[in-house]
């Protein structure tokens, strides 16, 4: 009796068991963007007539609900679907993982062991002196028994203390082994292993049958990036070009020997098209401000970038000192130097904000290890300083005399033939072979393709702002190769020559691309010592100002140099810029920028000069 009781008891809970029993599924595809990922799971399962419960479970607890899809049901019909966290369920840890923790256990064990015995010599060494001071208190002891008992004593100290000595040399040892260990653990350390994801489907069928279901959703916690290698063996060849994607996730769930496409789309992006109204006028008060364009996100979060470091300028390529620098989300910041100059460690956040006053804040992704800045000039303080009688230059001035008072994660590279599909707004690539992804703190380098780009090769110059020559490659038809924004590692003649930014978002039909800085072409630029000459007309000071350009080629071989300088432009009536004496520079009369397009055969040496001058009131200072 008391066993039939048993089993009717227990008869609900194994039917209930028995439907709602997992379904095991395996991901076969994923499709990466530049900020998430869409995952595609096949699971064979066989079904009833009637209503059907099924569950899929240890999924990454990062999926988006609304992207669910389920597809291959036949005749079966949805009746509920619905995604849920399992805080219970627990992720299978990898055999690496298990194998550090049983490595780590084994290290904290053998360094108890040996603190230990530090701990018993210790106790010895105390015995040993507390012994010592028994006898030497005793009056029936004879010298020679004396000298054999401190003998005896100083033997056994120096024993012990070199033992202890020894002993916490072996600690060191397994203490830093500990740190390696557990730095190791930390890259395959994933928190989602805590929590997972499980989809519940309920589906009515008119016939038993088996399905193949395939199982589509999107996570967030996964993406990629793009990295280049630039090589150029010389300024005759053409530009090599070999285009890397950096794909990441930590979804909580590992991609085991999937197919792997990417795509240059982003479904994190709001996609909402603008609807533009009637603008009416009307007064304000003075705290007005306009609203702005949302600008273009071509930047995107890099997770392997631990450093940053740049400059940043102004509207007019000066640089800026004392510019506050943010990594959003955390207390860690720092300040440009007075040439510009920043470098930032980064503690994990995705973002840095730039701000200074009188500019405009710009807030970026933490997408390179050199992040270089122009902030733009606050429109709203302009027109307060209008207000305020004064000028844009007397911003520029209280900004100079500041001046004056202030002064990764293991990679592993795997290569790739990617076949390419251009669809409407995105490019995807479908990569040749399976890739297995864990999710953990590594980064997979996919290669992608490989270019060889015809390039024009010159060097550039801009004295006023570095004195350095810098040898650049300009591309043509750059827009049929897909590029995207990203990092580039530059090789020149066979020698690594530092990272360049490849941005191929400018609407230019070339793309030009710095290869460095090439110390055989030397340039200078001085004031003119005869050319000072500061007088006064009536209210008026009059300066006039001049300088020579030298540029001298020490290499073997001729080159091709634009050599770019500038005269200031007035934005203000009663600042006048005359006397322009410019040579043979190509002038823009609306920019101020001259041009000049050299070439120098070995050792030469070319000189330019060019002179103006500059009136305003004698009551007031310029920033010139």
């Amino acid at each position: 009796m008391k066993k039939v009781l048993l089993f009717l008891v227990l008869a609900p809970c194994i039917l209930l068991g028995s439907e709602v029993q997992p379904k095991p599924s395996k991901i076969e595809k994923v499709t990466v963007y530049l900020e998430g990922a869409s995952i595609e799971r096949i699971a064979s399962v066989n079904i009833k007539p009637g209503e059907n419960i099924l569950v899929f479970n240890n999924l990454s607890p990062d999926i988006d609900e609304s992207s669910i899809q389920i597809s291959g049901l036949k005749d079966a019909t949805i009746l509920a679907l619905n995604y849920n966290i399992d805080y219970l369920e627990k992720k299978v840890l990898s055999e690496e993982y298990k194998a550090l923790e049983v490595k780590i256990k084994q290290l904290k064990w053998e360094r108890m062991s040996i603190q230990n015995t530090i701990s018993g010599y210790e106790e010895e060494l105390q015995l040993l002196k507390k012994n010592q001071r028994i006898n030497s208190d005793a009056t029936d002891l004879s010298l020679e028994k004396v000298k054999e008992m401190s003998d005896y004593y100083r033997k056994r100290i120096t024993e012990i203390k070199n033992a202890i000595y020894k002993e916490k040399l072996s600690i060191d040892e397994i203490e830093q082994q500990l740190l390696d260990n557990g730095n190791e653990l930390a890259k395959l350390e994933d928190f989602k292993k805590e929590k997972r994801g499980e989809i519940n489907l309920k589906l009515d069928a008119k016939t038993a049958t088996n399905l193949v279901l395939n199982i589509k959703y999107t996570i967030k916690n996964a993406g990629w990036f793009p990295l280049y290698d630039i090589r150029a063996v010389n300024t005759s060849s053409p530009i090599e070009l070999s285009y890397k994607a950096n794909v990441y996730q930590q979804s909580g769930t590992d991609w085991k020997n999937v197919k792997i496409a990417l795509s240059t789309g982003d479904p994190n992006t709001n996609n909402t098209k603008p609807q533009i109204l009637p603008k009416y006028l009307n007064f304000v008060n003075r705290y007005y401000n306009p609203t702005s364009a949302v600008r273009s996100a071509s930047y995107k979060y890099n997770p392997t970038i631990r450093t940053v470091s740049g400059t940043v300028l102004d509207d007019t390529g000066l640089p800026l000192p004392g510019v506050n620098i943010i990594e959003v989300g955390t207390s860690n910041g720092t300040q440009t130097d007075f040439d510009g100059n920043y470098s930032i460690a980064v503690n994990g956040g995705r973002e840095l904000t730039f701000s200074y006053v009188g500019f405009d804040s710009k807030q970026l992704p933490i997408y390179s290890g050199v992040m270089n800045v122009q902030l733009e000039a606050d429109a709203l303080l302009e027109e307060v300083v209008v207000t305020g009688y004064a000028t844009r230059a007397s911003r520029r001035e209280k900004k100079y005399n500041r001046m004056l008072e202030g002064k990764a994660a293991g990679v592993e590279v795997t290569g790739s033939g990617a076949i390419k599909e251009s669809g409407i707004t995105s490019v995807r690539f479908e990569i040749g072979k399976k890739y297995s992804i864990d999710s953990n703190a590594e980064i997979t380098v996919i290669e992608i393709d490989k270019f060889a780009l015809p390039a024009v090769y010159q060097h550039y110059a801009a004295p006023e702002l570095n004195e350095n020559v810098f040898l650049t490659a300009t591309i043509k038809d750059w827009e049929r190769y897909d590029l995207l924004q990203g990092e580039a590692n530059i090789y020149f003649e066979g020698s690594y020559a530092g990272k360049t930014e490849l941005n191929p978002t400018a609407t230019t039909d070339s793309l030009n691309v710095s290869l460095g800085i090439d110390p055989s072409v030397i340039i200078k630029r001085e004031k003119i010592d005869n050319f000072k000459r500061k007088s006064f007309l009536g209210a008026n000071r009059i300066i006039d100002k001049g300088y020579k350009i030298e540029i001298k080629n020490s290499k073997k071989s001729a080159i091709s140099l634009l050599l770019e300088d500038r005269v200031p432009i007035s934005q203000n009536k009663e600042i006048k810029v005359d006397d322009i004496e410019k040579g043979d520079a190509v002038f823009d009369n609306k920019t101020g920028i001259m041009k000049w397009k050299l070439s120098l055969v070995p050792n030469a040496t070319i000189k330019k000069e060019f002179t103006y001058t500059v009136k305003y009131p004698k009551s007031k200072r310029i920033n010139l």
